[in-house]
């Protein structure tokens, strides 16, 4: 009895090396410009092309920035590498939708809502958060640069085959409980290693009532558990999400591919490495107090007591302290946004909160899509007109303040409640403090000026 996991990745088997890894065929590879120039540059040495063209995307996304991306970038170095992916997707003959295309966004948020992830694909890309794109049904994760390489020249990467995991949430998630409040309810369970050399599959009643929108966040943040990817298996839901979707299949060949996807599913039997099951209705909206996306706590709850040296270092660096509240603690930013929270359903919930109220006058706030084609929906919803009557600004799409490679950077010491994947140290900027949270926590956060239970304004 096989789980979906060795289905797909046995179908892309091309050679199984005897005491080593598998030669695995590649389905689709994105190329964004921080992680391609030198792949590009290691193929132009040997003097190969690309093996198959058609099945490579590149798009800049996390040095552009989010205001007058109709001029020239002011930053030198985002300018160079955003021009260098210009050039290479030109001479190897790639797709390219650059800054203003009206495709162009974040990578793991175009992929998607063009339908060029598709379910039983293999995906990858330079970049960690690929596995994103597992919501679609697939296995997606992410490579490092010498592998994009390999792929560009061959279609194909040598990959160990990692172990299975599934992680079933059972039951109905409640008031104001979003994905991204499971998934940093998971990590503060399982610890930022707790799916280390696993790949896993997300499974049970809460997962399946989850939006599209609701699963790619949820995959999206499964590398901060230490997992290879994760992904949900593709049902009605997916189905619905991806019909129509300009790269999808159509008209027969869209009934053949929805009669294939239907079998993708785990055995009833199979058995994985490791299994666990999670409550939702003990899921309350969540907040980070720390410097790793695992320590996170409800929303209602107390920062508990530092475990060793390293707690204590985040505790230091956050300017918090064991026993306080979140609850009430000044925040200086807001951004919603990043691949993790930047899609219409993301802005639909902020907006919800926001309407009637208005920004507090000590937040600033960067409200940036994750693509185009988001801010064009937000405008056909009037969710842009809601927002601005609350004192809010919609931005141009990119990966903006997720991570310091563009022009919106925290302030040092500054605290930003982040609708991002990442709460490092210096992750927003130098000396930023960051707490990771859904859109509403957000949302309550930017009208109150304080961190709030968003279920007290809904």
């Amino acid at each position: 009895m096989n789980t979906l996991f060795d289905k797909i990745w046995d179908a892309h088997v091309v050679q199984h090396v005897a005491d080593g890894p598998d030669q695995l065929y590649i389905d689709r590879l994105y190329a964004h410009e921080v992680t391609s120039p030198q792949a590009f540059a290691g193929l132009k040495k040997r003097g190969i092309g690309c093996f198959r063209p058609d099945h490579i995307y590149c798009m800049p996304d996390h040095n552009t920035p989010t205001h007058d991306q109709d001029k020239p970038i002011a930053d030198p170095v985002s300018r160079k590498q955003v021009d260098t992916l210009t050039q290479n997707a030109k001479d190897f003959g790639l797709t390219y939708w650059g800054m203003m295309h009206p495709n162009n966004g974040i990578i793991h948020v175009v992929g998607p809502e063009q339908g060029l992830s598709l379910p039983g694909m293999t995906i990858v890309c330079g970049d960690s958060h690929t596995s994103t794109h597992g919501a679609v049904g697939a296995i997606a994760f992410g490579i490092g640069t010498s592998e994009v390489e390999m792929v560009m020249a061959s279609q194909c990467i040598l990959q160990a085959k990692p172990k299975s995991m599934r992680i079933n949430v059972e039951g109905k998630l409640g008031k104001g409980v979003t994905a991204k409040d499971v998934a940093l309810y998971l990590m503060s369970k399982l610890t930022t290693s707790g799916a280390t050399g696993y790949f896993v599959e997300y499974a049970g009643s809460a997962i399946r009532s989850l939006s599209m929108e609701g699963r790619l966040t949820l995959c999206n943040l499964s590398i901060e558990m230490g997992a290879r990817g994760g992904f949900v298996a593709p049902d009605e839901v997916t189905f619905a999400y991806l019909k129509g979707k300009p790269y999808a299949p159509k008209d027969e060949d869209w009934d053949e591919a929805v009669a294939r996807w239907k079998q993708l599913k785990s055995d009833d039997n199979a058995i994985f490495d490791k299994e666990v099951t999670f409550d939702a209705a003990d899921i309350e909206p969540m907040i980070t107090y720390g410097t790793n996306p695992g320590m996170g706590i409800g929303i209602t709850h107390t920062i508990p007591a530092a475990q060793n040296s390293s707690d204590e270092k985040a505790l230091a660096y956050m300017q918090f302290a064991a026993g306080d509240k979140m609850i009430g603690k000044p925040v200086d930013y807001v951004f919603l946004g990043a691949c993790t929270n930047g899609r219409i359903e993301d802005f639909r919930a902020f907006a919800a909160i926001a309407k009637g109220r208005h920004k507090a006058p000590n937040v600033t706030a960067w409200l940036v899509p994750g693509s185009w084609p988001v801010m064009r929906q937000i405008e056909a919803e009037g969710i842009d007109k809601v927002l601005r009557e609350a004192g809010f600004e919609i931005r141009q799409p990119g990966c903006s303040a997720c991570l310091a490679m563009n022009d919106d950077k925290v302030p040092a010491g500054k605290l930003c409640v982040s609708t991002s994947n990442r709460n490092f140290e210096g992750r927003q900027g130098p000396g930023a403090r960051t707490c990771l949270a859904s859109p509403m926590v957000a949302a309550a956060a930017a009208v109150t000026g304080v961190i709030t239970d968003p279920r007290t304004l809904m």
